[in-house]
Formats: C-alpha cells, sequence, structure tokens
C-alpha cells in the first residue's frame, strides 16, 4: 500500500488552524478623511525599504512546482489559463476586500497576466515581491492617514448622513482613483465608529480602539519578511490545485505539526482567516471551546484577551498571532470578543471566557440518551448515540491497552445498554462531526451492516483501492436512522454514506461537508509541502468529495452553504463518479421515503419549536442577504431594535403554541429567556422531529418493527 494510502490525514484540526496568511486588510471603520487621504495613496508618500527575495528561492520554488505537477491528485496544464488564475487568485489573497489597489495597479500587473507559468517553470518568483510591495505600500499609507484623521480632535464623524457601504470585496470594483479610494476609506472608518459606539464604546474611547488598530496593523505589515512574501506567493499557485494544498515555511512547520497532534493547549477550534477578521470555522469536539457551549462556527474573532487583562484588538492580524494570543497553559482563561455568526444582529458583540486545556479528539466520547417520544396514543422509546468524532486512543492501542478508548468500542457498549432498555429504533447523531479516524469509520460501519466493503479510494495514478472493509455479522439490525449536517465531514460522510448505500439507514439533516480527499505532507528542501494524492468513493461509485452526502429527508440548514463547506471552497475538487463495488444492498426503506416525507412536512408547520427553527433560519438569511451597510447611526440602532422584535414575535409565536404565556417585551424575554426551562436553546428540534421520522418508519417497514439487536457477546468491538 502506498504511504499516501497508508497515512489518512482528515480535517480535524485544533486552535492553530492551518496556517494561512491570505488577506492583509483592515477592519470595518470609522469615518475619515481630508483632503490628504488621497495623497496618502500615493506609494512615494511614505517611502518603505522594498521586501526582497532570497536567492534561494529559485531551487525551492521549482522544488514545489515540480511537487504540484507531478504528486498531486489533480494534474493541470501549466499554460496560460494557469497563469491568468495564478494572477486573480495572488491579487485576492493580497487584497480580497479590494481596500488598497487602485485599477491602476492591477492594470500595471497584468503585464503577468499569461506569464507567471513560465515564470514559475523558471522558479522567478519576483512579480509576487513587486505586487506585495505595492500592496504593503498602499495599505501603510492609507492606515496612516485614518490615524492622523482620528487624532485630528477637530474633525467631527458625521453619523446622521444618509449614506451606505458595501463591505464585500467580490461586490465591488477596484478604485478608479484615488479620490475613490479615499471616499470609500470615509465610509469604512464610520463603519467602524458606529460598530463601536453600538457597543457601549464611548466616542474618545472608540477613537483610540481604531488608532490602536490601525497602528497594529502597520506593525503587522512592516514584520513582513521575504519568508512570509515567499510563502504567500507559493500558496497562491498551490491553491489553484485545490483547497488543502498548502506550502508550509520552516517558520510555520511547527504549526502545522501541532495541528495533527491535536494536543495543543488552547481552546479547541479550527480557524482562518475571512478577509480581515479570523473566523471559527469548526468547533473540535471534546475541547473547551466545545465543553464552554457557546462559540460557534461562522462566529468571528475580534478581541482577545488574557483573565482579566485588557482585550486586545484582533482585527487585520495574522492567523498565526490571533493563535498565540488563544493559547496558552492549561487552567489558564482566555476571554474572546465575538460577532456572532448567526442569531444575533450584525452590529452586536459578546465576550465569552473560555478556560483553556489540552485538545485531545478522545476526550469527548460517543454518549446515549433515552428519547421518550408519544404517538397516537403510544409510547415510543428510541435510543440516540451522539457521536462526536471518530477517535481512537492510539498511545493506548499501541501500548496494548485492553481498555483504550475508540469510538467503536464505544458505541458497542452503548448499543448493549440501549438493548437492556429496550429500545424501540436508535438515532445515530453525527452532527458536527468533522471526522477523524478511517479505521474507525470502517470499524463502526462494520456494527450495523454485515461484511463488504466500506469505501473506495482512488489516488493520483488512478488506481483504486478497496481494502477497506466490514468483516463480521451486524451487531444491530434494528431501525435506525442518521442525523448529518453541514458540520458532518469526512469520516462521518464515509460512514453515512455506506449505510444509506447499503440501504441500512435512512439519513435525515442537510447536505454535509463535502471533504472527500486525502492529504500527504512531505518534507521539502525547506519546509514542508501539504497536498492532495487521493480521493474517497463509496461504495456505489459516488465521490464524498464536494457533493458530500445528501439527506433522503432534508431539514433547514443551520449553516449557509454558500459559507461553510467544501463547495464554498475556491478550487475544490470536483464531485464524479467510479465504478461501483459489488455490495449487499437493499431498497426496502427508499420505498417510504416519500410518505415519511409527506409526515414530515404536515408536522414542521404545526410543530411550535419546529416552525420557530425554521422561522429563525429564514430571518437570519432576509438579513444576510442585504449587501449594503446604512451608515447613520440611528438607523443602524433601530435594525438592531428591529432585529430584537423579529425574535420576540418567533418566540411568542412559539410559546402560545405550547400555551405558555407571551413575553411582554423584549427587556422580560431577555432577562427569562436565560434561565426558562421552556426556552427553545434547551429543545432540539431537529432531534425530536428525527425521532418522529424513525417512528413512523417503524410503522411503515414491517421488518423493522422489532428491535433487532442481536446477541452483542457474539462479536468483539476492536
Amino acid at each position: 500500500m502506498p504511504r499516501a494510502i497508508a497515512v489518512i490525514l482528515f480535517a480535524i484540526i485544533s486552535v492553530s488552524s492551518l496556517f494561512v496568511i491570505t488577506g492583509f486588510s483592515s477592519e470595518p471603520a470609522t469615518t475619515a478623511s481630508t483632503s490628504s487621504s488621497a495623497e496618502a495613496l500615493s506609494i512615494t508618500e511614505t517611502p518603505i525599504v522594498p521586501i526582497e527575495r532570497k536567492p534561494e528561492y529559485t531551487a525551492l520554488y521549482r522544488e514545489i512546482f515540480d511537487r504540484l505537477a507531478t504528486r498531486h491528485y489533480r494534474g493541470q496544464k501549466i499554460d496560460d489559463e494557469l497563469s491568468q488564475r495564478y494572477l486573480a487568485q495572488f491579487l485576492d489573497n493580497l487584497d480580497p476586500v479590494k481596500g488598497y489597489f487602485l485599477q491602476t495597479d492591477i492594470d500595471e500587473f497584468m503585464q503577468w497576466d499569461t506569464r507567471l507559468d513560465d515564470l514559475a517553470k523558471r522558479g522567478d518568483v519576483e512579480p509576487g515581491y513587486t505586487m506585495f510591495n505595492r500592496l504593503r505600500d498602499r495599505a501603510i499609507n492609507q492606515l496612516n492617514a485614518n490615524i492622523a484623521l482620528l487624532q485630528d480632535k477637530d474633525h467631527e464623524f458625521d453619523l446622521t448622513a444618509d449614506e451606505t457601504i458595501i463591505l464585500d470585496g467580490d461586490k465591488r470594483e477596484w478604485f478608479s482613483s484615488a479620490e475613490e479610494a479615499e471616499t470609500f476609506w470615509q465610509k469604512r472608518i464610520k463603519d467602524a465608529m458606529i460598530r463601536l459606539l453600538l457597543n457601549d464604546k464611548e466616542a474618545d474611547k472608540a477613537r483610540e480602539l481604531l488608532i490602536k488598530r490601525y497602528q497594529n496593523q502597520i506593525k503587522q505589515f512592516t514584520q513582513r519578511d521575504s519568508q512570509d512574501v515567499f510563502q504567500l506567493y507559493v500558496n497562491a499557485l498551490a491553491s489553484l490545485y485545490d483547497p488543502h494544498t498548502s506550502y508550509f515555511s520552516p517558520r510555520t512547520t511547527e504549526n502545522f505539526q501541532i495541528n495533527m497532534s491535536l494536543s495543543l493547549e488552547g481552546i479547541g477550534a479550527e480557524l482562518r482567516t475571512e478577509d480581515e477578521y479570523t473566523k471559527i470555522v469548526r468547533v473540535i469536539p471534546g475541547g473547551p471551546a466545545d465543553l464552554q457551549g457557546i462559540l460557534q462556527a461562522e462566529d468571528k474573532i475580534i478581541g482577545v484577551a488574557q483573565d482579566q487583562d485588557e482585550m486586545v484588538d484582533v482585527v487585520g492580524w495574522r492567523i498565526d498571532e490571533v493563535v498565540a494570543l488563544i493559547r496558552g497553559a492549561k487552567d489558564s482563561i482566555v476571554r474572546l470578543q465575538i460577532i456572532p455568526g448567526k442569531g444575533e444582529s450584525a452590529d452586536s458583540t459578546a465576550i465569552i471566557a473560555i478556560t483553556r486545556d489540552k485538545v485531545k479528539l478522545e476526550e469527548k466520547s460517543a454518549q446515549s440518551k433515552i428519547l421518550d417520544i408519544q404517538k397516537e396514543g403510544k409510547s415510543y422509546k428510541l435510543g440516540v448515540i451522539d457521536i462526536p468524532a471518530f477517535y481512537m486512543d492510539f498511545e493506548a492501542y499501541r501500548a496494548r491497552d485492553p481498555d483504550f478508548k475508540s469510538t467503536t468500542r464505544d458505541v458497542f457498549k452503548l448499543l448493549q445498554e440501549l438493548r437492556e432498555q429496550k429500545v424501540d429504533g436508535i438515532v445515530l447523531d453525527l452532527r458536527n462531526n468533522g471526522g477523524g479516524s478511517l479505521h474507525e469509520a470502517t470499524s463502526l460501519t462494520d456494527l450495523f451492516i454485515d461484511s463488504g466493503p466500506v469505501v473506495q479510494i482512488k489516488d493520483s495514478n488512478q488506481r483504486v483501492f478497496r481494502n477497506q472493509r466490514a468483516t463480521m455479522p451486524a451487531v444491530y439490525t434494528g431501525p435506525l436512522l442518521i442525523m448529518i449536517n453541514r458540520l458532518s465531514a469526512s469520516a462521518s460522510e464515509i460512514f453515512a454514506g455506506a449505510l444509506q448505500d447499503y440501504g441500512r439507514a435512512l439519513i435525515v439533516g442537510s447536505q454535509s461537508f463535502g471533504k472527500g480527499t486525502v492529504q500527504d505532507v512531505t518534507g521539502l528542501s525547506s519546509g514542508q509541502l501539504k497536498l492532495t494524492v487521493s480521493k474517497f468513493y463509496r461504495v456505489s461509485g459516488d465521490s464524498t468529495q464536494h457533493r458530500g452526502v445528501l439527506p433522503d429527508i432534508e431539514f433547514p440548514s443551520a449553516y449557509d452553504a454558500e459559507e461553510v463547506g467544501e463547495s464554498h471552497q475556491d478550487n475544490a475538487l470536483p464531485w464524479d463518479r467510479i465504478h461501483a463495488v459489488p455490495h449487499k444492498a437493499t431498497t426496502e426503506l427508499q420505498q417510504y421515503v416519500s410518505p415519511l416525507i409527506s409526515r414530515h412536512k404536515e408536522r414542521s408547520v404545526t410543530d411550535p419549536d419546529y416552525a420557530h427553527m425554521l422561522g429563525q433560519l429564514k430571518l437570519n438569511d432576509d438579513w444576510a442577504a442585504d449587501d449594503s451597510l446604512s451608515l447613520n447611526i440611528e438607523k443602524r440602532r433601530a435594525r438592531t431594535k428591529q432585529w430584537d422584535l423579529e425574535l420576540l414575535s418567533l418566540e411568542n409565536i412559539r410559546r402560545v403554541g405550547k400555551d405558555l404565556e407571551p413575553y411582554a417585551d423584549v427587556t422580560i424575554w431577555k432577562e427569562k429567556s436565560e434561565v426558562d426551562e421552556d426556552n427553545i436553546a434547551e429543545s432540539d428540534p431537529m432531534l425530536q422531529e428525527a425521532g418522529h421520522i424513525l417512528i413512523d418508519q417503524i410503522g411503515l417497514a414491517p421488518n423493522s418493527k422489532k428491535n433487532q439487536l442481536v446477541q452483542l457477546n457474539n462479536k468483539k468491538a476492536s
């Protein structure tokens, strides 16, 4: 078996995340500008010593270029079309919000539009340094202009004008002139000021914070060196192959090794840079943030503080420097100031405290509970097994500890306990399960199907490996349902996809993440290269890549598919098919999908909790669709109030539907919702609905009415 297949790396990443230098820009800011602002955009205004490439980078660039061309799963033509994509990607990485470059800069850079491929073959990285130096000059001059304006005590920020701003760089063009850039930055500074004022900052304190923010961003730019620019330029090329391929300089190799060991002392979250923010991609199961329970995917970190120390503004920081602040000694406290990704107004922030600890995947085990549901005068008892990750304590396993922990062993024990409690069926909850061990995905599948293949793996040489198999009779053969969502990835998709292909279980929830590739990390003459070398395929022949697993019965997603998931990533490998592998599949459950969907839809409009959840998700989507923001503080304040009123209206509709007294106003609602035992936050409408679907399935499928939990002692979980 080739090394690339033996070393299966899943996307289970700790708080340090993948260190990728992406954007160098600053944050939504406050009001600005004197006539000097436009002049400040001149690259000659503040002379800065250019960063120069090192001679040894020529050979290193050619080495990386050769590895990408010969070892990556995706073969690409090295031609003018790739050169054009390379240039566009690098410019987007440099200035993702289109906040610094002028159109004249872009026109100048077009000299390399069809030449970067030829230069790459020769190891020439000079264009990358030219463009980065221009970006750095533009940014530092603009940030200095911002600081000068904020320090001008005579300048009043007009927050009453009827103006708007669009911050998304994808929805704007490059600045046509310095005057247009000046106008944009006036609005951008004003927006930042409004955000701070709406979060109870005094005007003088808001100015001070923004001055510190821009001073820090200047420092960030001045600290960049040749190694940073080389890594940024090379990764623009690497990302054209797929989003999981990247180069790690010697300085960042240590960070990547920490990611893979999953033993970092931190909070346990996967982070990435998006525009000027550090964004939560996923909370790691079993980590401190997961146990604390507030931090969520799509939240944006804007400040970090050590215990009771002053909050440090981190908008515009490099991700490795944000991570350095978040890391700390075990049992110490870190406070994060966040902009919630959902469920709050866009102008609201929150501060959460998390106690640092070591993050190890096996620390959060699979858990079970009983879900009691009354239906048509009959009581049903369903077993729910929550599987947060596909974990295995490899150290204990290698030490031959007979009690080593693993997902399969824990689920095996839970099945024994549920059998004793005489459950009518079982729900496997894989929501937010980001993956883990391929071995565990295979062995867990073995508990629910008889012998047969589980997954196919195709490498870059088009060889297909089918040696991941279930080898023993199934342990549990009774009614089964699997829940997934957009954060179910990698091993979760292999497991869910296999049980769907075998017809063993219905899948309910939302489309999964779509991470169906395998990465390998190899050493270079300087640094390391992580590149995609293989791809996963289901026994049906369908890839799990890009498309993920599609549920048989779809629930609304709490996560925006345009923001979360493999399909959201630029240059993600596509979905495709290979030949199916022979397997014993049954189509019995599929004949019941249509009536199950009909009953589900009827319940979704009558169940108060489920209807409330749908209303909240629609409200989030409607508000997120607004591209522009008002720069009138009273309109923004009114918008925040309107958000609260709409949420209160949804909550009161839910309460009336449950024969509870509605809240009189927003203040009472917020005060009581934290302790109200009937609050929607303490229920799980999707799990309840999944239970109803499983009960309907039991009623419709004559062969699944009995709890067919075979003698567990006849099979040992490995």
